[in-house]
């Protein structure tokens, strides 16, 4: 996303690893008791707008002297999304995580925005929802292609974490994805030929009234994960370019923005 860096603040840290490093436990009783506090924090030291009187008023981060990084609140429930409401910020709700909140979080976030001038904030709400999706030439081949990421789903359920798994370990290549999802439905992964998935994200984007749609994903393959992006660029009306040799920033449509697994 050339021109654009933005500063994803969300509670979890990865795996217990970091949990054990940064001295944090995950099954506190009051987890979003002091969130909002750290959060403000980090705008704070990125923006340098600590009150004088604040011990940590004459802290500064280094930096390059571009304008500091755009602040998001990442989640994926609705206490997250109230957090962002209460702090006046961009919210981006992670439906490859919880998708069945994810409209309550987005009411919940409109119900609890109040403007700041915290962190360059927006004057009304604005989200991004977070899908995990991946693009092939047919619906078929990108059912293929999102078998890793369902059996990822089905590891975790299980309390495994750890490397992308098999088509094998899932027992097989999924369904496509339909193209029309039913009130409601709202997939943990989805995939299709760019046709498809256009009109998936369009769906899904469209019931939450996101501004922008993030695309995660687990294809273990390097080169089918560039291919994917170009086709999903194509998906939502862009230009697609050859991926051989091409750096992933160079096939990110504007508007869509990719994390890989």
């Amino acid at each position: 996303a050339p021109g654009r860096i933005d500063a994803g603040l969300g509670r979890a840290n990865g795996s217990p690893a970091s949990d054990r490093a940064l001295g944090t436990d995950r099954r506190v009783e009051n987890p979003d008791e002091d969130h909002e506090e750290r959060i403000r924090a980090v705008v704070n030291h990125l923006y340098d707008t600590f009150p004088e009187e604040h011990p940590y008023a004459d802290l500064s981060v280094p930096g390059s002297g571009a304008e500091p990084p755009v602040p998001w609140v990442l989640g994926s429930s609705p206490s997250s999304a109230a957090i962002a409401g209460a702090l006046g910020a961009r919210f981006c709700f992670a439906a490859f995580i919880r998708p069945g909140l994810a409209e309550r979080a987005f009411e919940t976030y409109r119900e609890q925005f109040e403007p700041t001038e915290i962190g360059d904030g927006p004057e009304v709400p604005y989200g991004m929802v977070a899908v995990n999706a991946v693009a092939a030439e047919t619906d078929a081949a990108a059912a293929r292609r999102r078998a890793p990421a369902e059996a990822t789903f089905k590891r975790m359920q299980r309390g495994v974490v750890g490397a992308i798994p098999s088509i094998a370990e899932l027992g097989g290549t999924p369904e496509p994805t339909p193209a029309t999802l039913d009130p409601g439905e709202w997939p943990r992964a989805i995939s299709g030929s760019p046709e498809t998935v256009s009109g998936l994200l369009e769906q899904l984007a469209d019931r939450v009234g996101a501004d922008e749609v993030m695309i995660q994903h687990a294809v273990p393959d390097h080169g089918d994960a560039l291919d994917s992006h170009a086709l999903l660029a194509e998906a939502v009306g862009l230009e697609r370019r050859e991926t051989a040799g091409v750096e992933p920033e160079d096939v990110e449509p504007e508007g869509v923005e990719s994390e890989s697994v």
